[in-house]
This record gives C-alpha cells, structure tokens and sequence, in this order.
C-alpha cells in the first residue's frame, strides 16, 4: 500500500450473511488491504434486500450500546484511528453514532470520522424513513471529517440542485464550508458512459472519471466508503475499486476474497486536471 499505515477502523453500518454490502462489503476489503475493522451492525439481513427473498431485522440500540460498552470495558475502543457511519434505519442509531462519536473523543483521541449518508438514489429517491435522513442530516454530518454522498444524497442533504458539474461542486462546497469537512460525491454529473468522484473541500475540487461498467454488483459504494474511511487518497481508493470493480463485472456479488490478489495491488486512478474554484 505504499507505506500507507494500516489502521483500525469501528465501522457502524448494515450487515448480510451472504454476499457483500454494507459491513459485509467494507470489511473484508478493509481486511483484504491489512487494515482491523471492529463492525457493529445496525441491521442484520440474509442477503441484499434486492433479492427476491430476504429476512432479518433491525438491531436494536440498546443491544448496539451494550455491545459499545463491552468493547469499551475489554480495551478494544479507544485507540481506533478511524470510525465509518453508513446504513443508520432509525434516528435512535443516528443517536447512537453521535455518542461513539462523543465517546471516542472524550478518551483523548481524534479519530477521521467518515459519514456514508446512506439515503437514497436515483430513481428510486429518498429510501431511507424522512427521521432518520433528517436527523442524519442535522445531528451527525455536522460531525463528520469526510462525507460520501452520491449525487442524489449531496442534493437531499443541501436542497441544492446536483444535476451538472457547477452545481455539484457549489453544493458540496456549501456542506465543506459550513463543517470544515472534505465531500467525496460518488457517481456525479459525468459525460456519458463515465463515472468517477468529485472531491471537493472548501477551496478546491478535484474530479477523477472512469468508465461506467455494466452489470456492476451492489455493495461498490460501500468499499469505497471504507477505503476512504481507512485514510487512503481518493485517487488510491479509486485504483482498487476500479480493479475490483472490473473483476467482478456480471458476478452476482463483488468479488472481494476470489481477487484480492489484483485489485489489492491495482495502481492509483488518474486524477483530471486540477481545479482550483
């Protein structure tokens, strides 16, 4: 990984037995680059709910805080470098992020917090209930280091068209400036047959574009999250995922553990020219 050092990431998201999504998709690339992942699972389902049968349910908060303060009681908090938000089902686990948050930083420790605010898409729109999006939006991204947001989700969060370039950089340099944060959007306005990041801070906005592949399986924005989460650039992040990405094409679950061996290794994505805005 080019001298990056490996880190330790609490990751609080969703979670199926089979196949790979939320902390199932995160956590084993995480793991697959030499990074520790503590995972606490907010949602426990079978599988990704697009398939035709599913079951599981919500964990409930209660449980979450307890298994917190189990870990807390062994040791195995503090000294994370990182903590990663994604699948929040309710504004109780958006609490709860809020206090791991608070928590981690009362024990002296500054982890990059990384929000994935996981609330929708197109067409589909808004899939997360309007709680829980709204207390996301007004309780937890205001904490946040670096946030994901898809094009969608940039749009939801500022009320803010996202549907060009301009726009979404404007709307995500509105959320960078008012909370000192960095917004990764994934998947924004790009030429046609391309896909990429736009990174923008709140002086400068840096674009990579890739090809947009088909048949790509679910769970890619959740990996990229979690790279993103464990410190790597985006460029670096980007590298890995396209790899993986590329060796998973018409699988019906990202390929995670059968190619590690390529995608681990993948070299950095080539950024577009600089630009300063």
């Amino acid at each position: 990984m080019r001298g990056f050092r490996m880190s330790r990431v609490l990751a609080l998201s969703s979670w199926v037995s089979y196949g790979h999504v939320g902390l199932s998709a995160a956590g084993p690339a995480l793991q697959a680059l030499g990074h520790t992942v503590t995972q606490l699972p907010t949602i426990v389902l079978s599988n990704h709910p697009g398939w035709p049968h599913v079951s599981g349910r919500q964990v409930p908060v209660e449980q979450l805080d307890a298994m917190v303060g189990a870990l807390d009681d062994n040791g195995w908090l503090d000294g994370h470098d990182a903590f990663f938000t994604g699948y929040l089902p309710s504004p109780d686990h958006v609490d709860l992020a809020v206090r791991i948050i608070d928590r981690l930083r009362a024990s002296g420790g500054r982890p990059r917090i990384t929000v994935d605010p996981v609330l929708g898409d197109d067409p589909k729109g808004l899939y997360l209930p309007e709680p829980a999006a709204i207390a996301l939006r007004d309780r937890l991204v205001p904490l946040a280091d670096t946030l994901t947001p898809n094009r969608f989700e940039l749009g939801w969060l500022t009320g803010l068209p996202a549907d060009t370039g301009p726009q979404a950089i404007d709307a995500a340099r509105g959320l960078a400036r008012a909370y000192g944060s960095q917004v990764i959007v994934t998947s924004p306005p790009s030429p046609f047959g391309r896909t990429g990041a736009l990174a923008v801070t709140a002086r400068t906005a840096q674009r990579w574009t890739l090809p947009l592949g088909q048949g790509v399986p679910h769970g890619v924005g959740d990996v990229f999250a979690g790279l993103i989460a464990s410190g790597l650039p985006v460029a670096e992040a980007l590298g890995h995922l396209s790899a993986l990405i590329a060796a998973s094409l018409g699988a019906p679950h990202l390929r995670i553990a059968e190619t590690a061996a390529g995608w681990t290794g993948a070299a950095p994505a080539t950024p577009d020219p600089i630009q300063e805005f």
